[in-house]
């Protein structure tokens, strides 16, 4: 099995790092002679290694902490009733989740809030990395464009975006009411799952960003100007998301005449 040992010249730079502890006798490799698998040996113990000090570094108590009120947090919140009803309304249900997008060199992430009635986006943010102000950007943007009326529901999955303080702080301050999905059960968010299959097929494999000013530019074009204004749905009776809620307002303005002259 000696044979098959990593020559010490070619042995990346790590092993030798005492901090790090390999166990030598662990690591063998019928190598095939080539660069190729040397240069792939490498990356993945670089990879290995990387994970090895970012445990041992940032895993404090404090984080440890943190992570269990967060935890907690996920657990007291369920899924809501009325996320199982027939919506009826605008603003009666919003849905919300994360997807990543792949640019040329890096990879973006993208948050989403839309009207589950109406399938219209009505928040969203793209940014470099999953933080807190990721979710609460879309978030922001949603109540800035809604202000919606107390009792909406906000549903989502467990992810720890969406169960930080500061998240549900400030559904609280907007009387919205929190849902989240049940563990392990990806179809409690099937139609914000739906929404990113459709962004993903008719966006996003589509085009090559180079950078993220040009991945904002390009999905920001996609979401308010191709899906909310001319994406026909069948469910909306084959009409855009926005014409559908111009629709509904024109319905509720002209009703009450009706019935005046009727009377």
């Amino acid at each position: 099995m000696d044979r098959y040992r990593i020559p010490a010249h070619r042995q990346p730079i790590f092993l030798a790092d005492k901090r790090a502890r390999p166990n030598r006798d662990l690591v063998h490799l019928k190598s095939l002679g080539t660069h190729t698998l040397d240069r792939v040996l490498h990356s993945f113990l670089v990879c290995v290694r990387t994970l090895h000090v970012l445990l041992c570094a940032g895993l404090n108590r404090c984080d440890i902490a943190n992570r269990s009120t967060i935890i907690h947090i996920s657990r007291k919140y369920q899924r809501h009733p009325q996320t199982a009803l027939q919506r009826t309304e605008l603003d009666q249900l919003w849905v919300a989740d994360i997807t990543y997008i792949r640019l040329l060199l890096e990879f973006v992430y993208l948050a989403v809030i839309p009207d589950a009635f109406s399938r219209r986006e009505i928040g969203w943010a793209l940014e470099r990395n999953l933080e807190g102000t990721l979710t609460l950007g879309a978030l922001r943007m949603a109540i800035e464009r809604r202000r919606p009326a107390p009792g909406l529901v906000h549903h989502s999955d467990r992810g720890v975006q969406y169960a930080s303080r500061d998240y549900t702080k400030l559904l609280r301050e907007n009387g919205i009411q929190i849902s989240m999905s049940r563990r392990g059960n990806p179809y409690d968010n099937a139609k914000c799952e739906s929404f990113m299959k459709t962004l993903k097929y008719e966006e996003v494999y589509r085009q090559e960003y180079r950078d993220l000013a040009e991945a904002r530019a390009f999905i920001e074009h996609f979401l308010e100007k191709v899906y909310n204004e001319k994406r026909l749905h069948s469910a909306l009776g084959y009409l855009p998301p926005a014409a559908f809620e111009r629709s509904l307002r024109l319905h509720e303005f002209q009703e009450p005449h009706h019935e005046f002259f009727e009377a």
